[in-house]
């Protein structure tokens, strides 16, 4: 049983000081995969990696000064934790792009470079690309949870096809046949939109 399974179990059973030994453990690897998923991401995102990990550990771990009512996590294991923090991080960004898509967040405005005053083009923001993104995985995940896990494991954290082959508990052979039938599955949904 590693370090950090230790601790989520430990978290798991109400022990406060285990929350904040989680941390430490997890940071780094959450910071890397936070930071390697926002380097995908087009020109203009404003979120950094370290306020992506923050937010999403806030969003797995209860705050231990905070009582919460049948939300408490059950963490069986390390994997099934980073796991749970792509799909934090997927929600996350995919939130962020539509307060940005919104009016209220400025979807309808075009961001001016300060130093241009060249027209820009109509199209192409990459809020509308992550939720096309975030709609076709909702029907992948409808079909086949695998594989939409799949793609948001490789895709939000940046993990290998390795890593996320042992984190679903499939071989990496049929992760590798998973990742070519999601790339062109992907590829057909977010061009017909």
């Amino acid at each position: 049983m590693s370090d950090v399974t230790r601790m989520l179990s430990a978290i798991e059973q109400g022990d406060p000081s285990a929350v904040e030994q989680l941390l430490p453990l997890v940071y780094e690897e959450l910071r890397k995969l936070a930071a390697q998923k926002l380097a995908k991401e087009k020109p203009g995102q404003t979120l950094q990696a370290t306020a992506l990990v923050h937010e999403a550990y806030l969003r797995l771990v209860p705050n231990p000064g905070c009582e919460t009512v049948g939300n408490e996590p059950h963490w069986n294991s390390r994997k099934h934790f980073f796991a749970a923090a792509a799909e934090a991080m997927h929600r996350i960004l995919v939130d962020q792009a539509r307060h940005k898509n919104s009016s209220k967040g400025g979807g309808n405005m075009n961001r001016l470079p300060l130093d241009s005053l060249a027209p820009l083009a109509p199209e192409g923001e990459p809020i509308e690309d992550l939720l096309a993104l975030d709609e076709a995985l909702q029907e992948l995940e409808a079909e086949d949870p695998i594989k939409a896990q799949l793609v948001k494991l490789r895709y939000f954290t940046g993990t290998s096809l390795e890593e996320t082959a042992q984190m679903l508990d499939i071989s990496e052979a049929t992760a590798k046949r998973y990742w070519v039938y999601v790339k062109s599955w992907l590829y057909g949904k977010l061009h017909d939109q």
